[in-house]
């Protein structure tokens, strides 16, 4: 570890990484192939957002979904991890949420683009305050849900993942060397519906946090 404040990793971290069909259920849900390794796309460190601020629907979408994920930040950098040696690397999690402009998702899907537009936008990665590792001895093994004015519309546990949090950090640093302060998001359960302008966000890992939201409107 150097200097840096590991808890405050979104002001200085570098990259977020994320993992999309992470969870068959998921993955059928949007009417997906379940994925045979995983498929990576990437947030810029400008999409992070922290309680007390919203979430800001883009201009150019309708259709926001939320997407609650549990987030592993990296402590110790590296590049072609051993899945036995991952766990080292991690300096702790957070409640993470990748919000998605599904309409514009689509669209790019449908057109063979990147989803660029549909996932980097400002505010597309809300995040809880740094979990210290300690505090999840098995990450494998938490229950994450969300609830849209006190709804519930996610609930589901990380043991569902396809793929593990060691595999993932050992596949992501064999193609993007990972730095201390990265964060990768390990995807999200079923259950993902849109949200509109003024509606009220929280979501939780059971036992652990909470954290809470409000949407907005992001005018051109």
């Amino acid at each position: 570890m150097t200097a840096r404040n590991i808890s405050r990793f979104w002001e200085w971290g570098r990259k977020i990484i994320c993992v999309g069909r992470n969870y068959a259920d998921h993955a059928k849900e949007l009417k997906n192939a379940l994925p045979t390794e995983p498929i990576l796309f990437l947030k810029p460190p400008s999409a992070y957002v922290t309680e007390g601020s919203p979430i800001l629907v883009p201009f150019y979408s309708s259709n926001l979904h939320h997407e609650v994920e549990l987030g592993v930040v990296i402590g110790k950098g590296g590049t072609a991890i051993s899945q036995s040696n991952a766990m080292d690397h991690v300096a702790g999690y957070a409640l993470c949420l990748d919000m998605t402009a599904r309409d514009i998702q689509e669209d790019c899907k449908s057109k063979g683009l990147p989803w660029t537009l549909a996932k980097a936008f400002n505010t597309s990665c809300p995040i809880s305050e740094f979990i210290p590792k300690e505090r999840i001895p098995d990450p494998g093994n938490v229950t994450l849900w969300l609830k849209v004015n006190d709804q519930l519309r996610q609930n589901g546990c990380t043991a569902e993942m396809i793929f593990s949090i060691p595999f993932l950090i050992s596949y992501i640093s064999e193609i993007i060397t990972l730095e201390e302060g990265d964060l990768i998001l390990t995807g999200t359960p079923k259950g993902v519906s849109a949200v509109q302008q003024h509606d009220e966000l929280q979501a939780g890992i059971e036992d652990v946090i909470t954290m809470n939201f409000k949407v907005n409107r992001k005018n051109k």
